[in-house]
């Protein structure tokens, strides 16, 4: 087969066989996901976030794919359930004291241990490495390993105090079951948040349409008062009678139906014999007060005191 003159071809140079499946290198893997941006694949630096599912991400990494609003943007698997700066959570992380990767410089040969970890469970100690599982809080954003909150069972953060349910609890990168809990929860939870904001609108609209109607119990807008200045010959005063709507029509009113509590008495200062003439002169209903159509102006101020 060569021509060369006595080369023997073997099998598996000449009958092909189906292909070996590439086996991905779990270590790999783990530093893929627990030191690098699952956006960016940049390394995480803080601030760091994670989203609904339990992935990382750089925070300026989530800010700049929310404000990128091209219509060539590609999309993104690991991010296409983040639709706002609210569905991701900042972490509050504990930096290991053991941990030296950025602090010294590396020169010549050196080991680099891939599985050192930068973050530590703050109850139990455990390394934030991906060899065991760790969780975070949604209320608070503090991250604990799952050891640590199934050993202390509390109601609140072990680190801040701050009360949480079985819900907040997220688990950071966790296998294919947990990632469908975790969607499943995300769903329902938009769900309801998009329920309640339809019922608030709704409330809310019935209160600006229950205020722009008028109530039964306030009064009504004024209406034009027609009546008749009686004089009560005995004590000189004036009193309005204010008739009802059949008088309008042309109708007497029946007697005994005028509302005395309606009525108002009225006295003129002019015709008042008590009043001396230079009091009575103050006031523009006196005969000094008016003028005549020679003495007014051409021009109508805001106050005209002509008649």
């Amino acid at each position: 087969m060569g021509c060369d003159g006595g080369t023997i071809p073997k099998r598996h140079e000449l009958v092909k066989g189906p292909r070996k499946v590439e086996k991905v290198d779990k270590v790999a893997e783990l530093v893929a996901r627990w030191f690098y941006c699952a956006l960016s694949q940049e390394k995480l630096r803080r601030p760091i976030v994670a989203c609904e599912l339990g992935r990382l991400y750089n925070k300026d990494a989530i800010i700049e794919y929310l404000l990128d609003k091209s219509p060539d943007k590609t999309p993104m698997e690991s991010a296409s359930h983040i639709k706002s700066i609210k569905n991701v959570t900042e972490l509050q992380l504990v930096d290991n004291p053991a941990w030296a990767g950025d602090k010294e410089s590396i020169k010549g040969d050196k080991y680099d241990d891939l599985q050192a970890a930068r973050f530590i469970c703050p109850v139990v100690g455990l390394e934030m490495n991906g060899r065991h599982r760790f969780c975070f809080l949604r209320s608070c954003g503090c991250v604990f390993s799952e050891r640590a909150l199934k050993q202390i069972k509390a109601e609140v953060c072990h680190k801040c105090g701050v009360p949480f349910q079985e819900e907040d609890v997220i688990v950071i990168n966790g296998n294919k079951e947990d990632v469908e809990i975790l969607k499943k929860r995300m769903e329902e939870r938009r769900l309801k948040s998009k329920l309640e904001k339809k019922s608030k609108k709704g409330k809310t609209a019935a209160a600006a349409a229950s205020q722009q109607e008028p109530s039964a119990d306030s009064a009504g807008p004024s209406k034009a008062k027609h009546g008749k200045d009686c004089v009560n010959p005995s004590s000189g005063e004036n009193r309005q009678i204010i008739f009802t709507k059949s008088s309008e029509n042309g109708n007497p009113p029946a007697p005994g139906k005028v509302n005395k509590a309606s009525s108002s008495t009225k006295r003129s200062i002019a015709d008042s014999e008590d009043k001396s003439e230079a009091y009575k002169s103050i006031f523009t209903t006196h005969s000094s007060a008016k003028r005549s159509k020679e003495e007014c102006s051409n021009w109508v101020t805001h106050t005209a005191y002509y008649f």
